[in-house]
């Protein structure tokens, strides 16, 4: 109970020096429980859609996904015979059963040709208006589609547009364009989570996704009471005797969520490890909270001993501290999570995914595992402050207060240190020879992991040459006091170097993504140049596959002198040695694909693969399979026959560009795949005719005018394009990161807040020997300046070491290229001394409001 008592007093008297470590907590804790919070809401949210828009039972037509996905390779959805409902509806069981058609392979326009689609990477959905559809959807004005020009669309989509009823707009499908008039608006009775839907009758529907009628994509079966789903289903299997896929509403309720949860735990463990980021970044702010709270209490906790406290007793005061301190921070950061969960839902909103509140989901586990992780990290953190304050002695009580006891890294940390360093980096140069990109991610892993702990355990050494060094560069300019500010800087390199290390490690991951993502822009724009011998690519952003009126558009483009199609698809390969290779993708092309691409060949010529039931392989697969010139694989492709297909090329396993394709012709491809089946083009090729490049761009554009969905790019657009890809992400990640770099901050902040609580006695004789408070203040700047750049420094050059060794591994992948992204480095380390600035406001600020008597008397 006395160790409780002196811990309270002692976290009660320094509440204001322990508050920016508990907001530390409170950050990393909230990014956690957020996380959590918005994951599980989300899944709640898709789990409550799927059960409320699934039927007892559904029969889909051959070919349709687990999901019920009805984008198809020619861009038409799988489909069955009407007739399915009528054989569905005889059953036993069977209340009612119901034909649905519809497609996500669809692009909506409005009169001004402007694409409908969300923004936020939701589906558009058009199907037919029918009584499954009215259990989610409810009629808000207008009425219902009845005729083909009529169309409904959800109140969300006609909201964010501004449609009303009666504006025009475009359907477009493999089928054609087909235009309507909006004459109703419907609401979702659940939550909509960011699909764009459209409503048709069902004749319409039939006829503008499928192009013919009599057809449906799925049948929606409700029960007869007292029938269970899973008995439905069996009746319904029955009675159609195979050939389609019969699902109860859990088994497509499951299988929709199992996709979303893929997706939402990517997001979920990437936001987690960033988190994780901040919470290492944090327990430097909190070891050198405690180390310096005890370090100034040496006298108190001396005076202590001497009455008869045992060492255990004060290692317990301190831990309690770091307890009360890790609840305090964990319970505002639990409540902070939540708040974040719900601001996160709000900007998925503003982007086009409606998030309802009441659906918010907080699981008794988000909390507890918030609350544990916090206090278990905080206690860890102080544990070797609190070891530290065990050890003081008696006689200390008769020392001056705060001074420093450990004014030199010791032998020890300097000889683990070296060898983490040096292990690290031995860990990079293996990586960095490796043959096998697997291999030479492990070493990499390993490399980061001991080079980063190294610098940690052995930034205290470094901090007198490097604080040395930038003291030279920037402090001398400003005479005494910058020097006065280094040596305050070198006065305790243990203290130095864990508040550099905290803005180290952001920097250093920063650094690593800048100069992969650098080299990885430069490799492909230099594979595009010596690679890609066509003037245009042509393609949808979305992964839209291109439909029969656009390439015809793109083929009568003003201009243009040839069109390259680029297909896509499956078969099932038999190679000469006996194996079969399921699932495999093969792409066919036009012959003049070969001038489009300059693909390197190992053997043969890729333009003969273009000849008659002829094809090529990539290099490893030749390999794999005993595959030489002339060899025959039998290839049944997907919605087709078998063909026996001569190898006539053989093509580079390294290229950047269509890694690892087998090609074949679209000639040869049409010969055994029916043309209801043949899958659309993926991209096009365009050529211009000698010297109207520019006006064939023109061209280009005004004729794929009608098709928003599709770009035009030029070479230098590409290059642009993949830049900017490259750059969201980063930035992305850069956001994400920022929270580290926040925490480190605040671990400055905090540092140079108890520096000048153990200085008091320090400032006011230098205020009274004539150092004014301008000076004071300028000198804490410049301090906190040196320790920011340093941490810069050293993060850096450490990210910059990672990022070149990563370089070397995505070479292997034929991204050969390294590049350094000297701007973006020398904007970050300048940034850093404008963070040491911001940093050091506060402490500065109260620095020079001390009253000079008062500061003379403190003990």
């Amino acid at each position: 109970m006395t160790v409780l008592k002196t811990s309270m007093r002692n976290f009660f008297a320094h509440k204001g020096r322990m508050a920016l470590s508990a907001v530390a907590v409170l950050l990393s804790v909230a990014f956690v429980c957020g996380t959590l919070v918005f994951t599980d809401t989300m899944n709640t949210t898709f789990d409550k859609l799927f059960a409320a828009t699934a039927s007892d039972v559904t029969v889909s037509a051959k070919g349709s996904s687990d999901t019920g996905e009805t984008t198809a390779d020619n861009g038409k959805p799988p489909v069955m015979p009407a007739s399915v409902v009528d054989e569905v509806g005889k059953a036993d069981g069977v209340k009612s059963a119901q034909g649905t058609v519809l497609s996500t392979s669809v692009t909506v326009v409005d009169a001004d040709k402007d694409s409908l689609s969300p923004t936020s990477g939701g589906p558009t959905i058009v199907g037919n208006w029918n009584a499954n559809e009215a259990r989610t959807m409810k009629i808000a004005s207008g009425s219902a589609p009845q005729g083909a020009d009529q169309v409904m669309v959800d109140a969300d989509t006609a909201d964010k547009h501004g449609l009303k009823l009666g504006d025009g707009i475009g359907i477009i499908t493999a089928v054609g364009t087909h235009r309507a008039k909006v004459t109703g608006i419907a609401d979702f009775t659940v939550t909509n989570p960011g699909a764009a839907i459209f409503y048709l009758d069902t004749k319409t529907a039939q006829q503008a996704l499928v192009g013919e009628t009599g057809v449906y994509t799925n049948v929606n079966v409700t029960a007869a009471p007292g029938v269970s789903d899973a008995q439905l289903k069996k009746n319904v299997s029955t009675a159609l005797d195979g050939g389609y896929k019969v699902q109860t509403a859990k088994e497509v309720a499951d299988a929709n969520a199992a996709d979303v949860q893929e997706f939402m735990g990517v997001i979920k463990y990437a936001m987690l490890g960033f988190a994780g980021i901040a919470f290492l970044v944090g327990v430097f702010l909190i070891i050198n909270t405690f180390s310096m709270l005890v370090a100034q209490r040496t006298r108190e906790i001396g005076l202590m001993r001497a009455i008869g406290s045992s060492r255990k007793q004060v290692n317990r005061s301190v831990l309690v501290e770091a307890l009360l301190l890790g609840v305090v921070g964990s319970v505002l950061g639990v409540g902070a999570g939540v708040g974040l969960a719900v601001g996160l839902m709000k900007l998925m909103g503003a982007m086009g995914m409606n998030l309802s509140t009441d659906d918010l989901t907080v699981v008794w586990t988000t909390p507890v595992v918030g609350l544990v992780l916090g206090v278990v990290v905080t206690v860890l953190a102080a544990y070797l402050p609190a070891r530290r304050a065990g050890k003081v002695s008696p006689m200390a009580a008769l020392r001056d207060v705060g001074a420093p006891a450990d004014a030199r890294a010791g032998v020890v940390r300097a000889v683990i240190g070296a060898l983490l360093t040096g292990g690290g980096g031995f860990a990079l140069y293996l990586a960095a020879a490796a043959t096998t990109a697997g291999d030479g991610a492990l070493w990499l892993g390993a490399g980061v992991v001991l080079s980063l702990i190294g610098f940690v355990v052995i930034g205290p050494l470094l901090a007198g040459g490097v604080v040395r060094v930038l003291g030279a560069v920037v402090l001398r300019m400003f005479g005494p006091v910058g020097r006065m500010a280094e040596r305050n800087a070198l006065r305790n390199p243990r203290r130095t170097g864990a508040t550099g290390a905290a803005l180290m490690i952001g920097l250093a991951l920063v650094a690593c993504l800048s100069v992969v993502g650098s080299s990885m822009v430069a490799s492909a724009t230099e594979e595009l140049d010596k690679s890609v011998g066509t003037d245009f690519i042509v393609q949808s952003d979305t992964g839209q596959l291109i439909t029969p009126q656009a390439v015809q558009a793109v083929k009568d483009a003003d201009g243009v002198a040839r069109v390259t199609e680029y297909k896509w698809t499956q078969a099932d390969f038999r190679t000469p040695d006996g194996k079969t290779s399921k699932d495999t993708a093969i792409t066919a092309a036009d012959p003049t694909y070969a001038q489009d691409l300059r693909v390197e060949t190992v053997a043969g010529n890729l333009a003969d693969a273009y000849r008659p039931d002829s094809m090529s392989v990539h290099e490893e697969y030749a390999k794999d399979h005993g595959i030489t010139l002339g060899s025959e694989i039998a290839v049944a492709f997907k919605d087709g026959s078998e063909a026996r297909l001569t190898v006539r090329a053989i093509t580079s396993s390294e290229a950047v560009i269509d890694q690892g394709a087998m090609y074949t012709s679209i000639d040869t491809l049409a010969k055994y795949v029916p043309a209801g089946k043949m899958p659309l083009d993926m991209l096009l090729f365009a050529s211009a005719e000698e010297g109207r490049q520019a006006a064939a761009y023109t061209a280009l554009k005004a004729g794929l005018d009608d098709y928003p969905q599709y770009s035009v790019r030029d070479q230098t657009d590409y290059k642009e394009a993949l830049k900017d890809q490259i750059g969201q992400l980063l930035n992305m990640i850069y956001g994400l990161l920022a929270l580290a770099i926040i925490v480190a901050i605040l671990g400055v902040v905090n540092t140079l807040a108890l520096s000048v609580v153990e200085r008091t006695r320090e400032i006011g004789l230098m205020r009274a020997i004539g150092l004014s408070r301008r000076q004071l203040r300028r000198m804490i700047r410049l301090e906190s300046v040196v320790i920011a750049l340093f941490g810069a420094l050293l993060g850096l050059g450490l990210g910059m070491g990672w990022g070149a060794t990563a370089q070397q591994l995505l070479a292997l992948e034929g991204l050969d290229v390294l590049e350094i992204p000297w701007p973006t480095i020398g904007a970050v380390f300048i940034g850093s001394a404008f963070v040491g600035l911001f940093a050091a406001l506060i402490p500065a600020f109260r620095a020079g409001r001390m009253n000079v008597l008062n500061a003379i008397a403190t003990e």
